[in-house]
């Protein structure tokens, strides 16, 4: 093994990775400063395949970034709903709908 010659991968900075990074980012858009987090308790789902489609329906309302689902089967599932900005009840109601599922009311 020859360590003696070395390529300069051309790393500046050890105080994280490229993909953590807020150099590139512009000034003042911290996503996790800015992004609303919304729950909802849904009803009816029993399975990974519920959860799926919960999920799909959601993320295609517009602004979603993101939706994670603590599913109890038999029971109201817990629904987080992350966005840039606050997302319509109504849409969100009828994301669900859509999906086969009705909404069981607010998380405690």
């Amino acid at each position: 093994m020859n360590i003696g010659n070395r390529d300069d991968l051309g790393l500046k900075d050890s105080s994280g990775c490229a993909c953590c990074s807020t150099a590139g980012a512009p000034a003042g858009a911290d996503a996790s400063a800015t992004a609303v987090t919304s729950e909802v308790l849904v009803s009816g789902m029993t399975c990974s395949h519920c959860v799926m489609s919960v999920t799909e329906e959601l993320t295609a309302i517009d602004g979603v970034e993101g939706v994670s689902v603590d599913l109890n089967a038999g029971g109201a599932s817990r629904v987080s709903i992350r966005s840039a900005a606050p997302i319509d009840a109504a849409a969100v109601a009828a994301a669900v709908q859509e999906a086969g599922y009705t909404l069981a009311g607010s998380p405690s």
